[in-house]
């Protein structure tokens, strides 16, 4: 491998497992944004912007600490029913929102950007739309039971890498995407960058 470090701006654990199944060398360092803020100012219709946006604070945020590392940002919106999804802050807020999605369809937009020295060299976006089955309460009950407050720590209520898979009946798009990256256009950009080998 290079001598580049590479950083990773995210406290997710699907985004962590992405690199390392890929063999990147990485470490993390959260990075401390007031999300809710990038938010407040952020056309709300623009979900797939705002998912780049928050990588790009998330990458930024960290390089300003660490100018001589790559810094990679990555965050996730869900588009659903004409707005904005954000995490659900309870299980029974959960159990609403994934009865509303019920045989409907949303959109999963991942974001990600690369930073060195405090500035953006690259960043992009990636979209999966995702279409639910129209499944039973007792499944739902069921799942929430099995999956628990883990939930909460995903945009959709949902992990597709676990049984949430059953929750869908189709998905158009990439697999990473929907994990909460778009893995390729990353790998392509950290060799680019000098962090893996071309």
């Amino acid at each position: 491998m290079s001598g580049e470090r590479l950083v990773l701006a995210s406290k997710s654990a699907a985004r962590r497992a992405m690199l390392e199944g890929a063999g990147v060398p990485f470490s993390v360092q959260v990075a401390d944004v007031d999300e809710d803020a990038v938010k407040a100012v952020h056309d709300p219709a623009d979900a797939a912007g705002l998912a780049v946006e928050l990588a790009r604070v998330k990458a930024l945020a960290v390089s300003r600490h660490d100018p001589e590392a790559w810094v990679l940002g990555a965050d996730q919106t869900l588009a659903f029913a004409g707005g904005l999804v954000s995490k659900a802050p309870s299980m029974a807020a959960a159990r609403d929102r994934l009865g509303l999605m019920r045989g409907r369809t949303h959109q999963l937009h991942s974001g990600a950007a690369l930073a060195c020295n405090g500035q953006v060299v690259w960043s992009g976006v990636d979209t999966a739309t995702l279409r639910m089955r129209d499944f039973s309460d007792a499944f739902l009950d069921a799942y929430l039971a099995a999956e628990g407050e883990a939930l909460l720590g995903s945009v959709g209520s949902y992990r597709l890498e676990g049984m949430g898979s059953q929750l869908f009946e189709a998905v158009e798009g990439d697999y990473f995407t929907v994990l909460g990256m778009p893995l390729w256009p990353v790998l392509a950009e950290l060799r680019r960058a000098g962090v893996l080998t071309t």
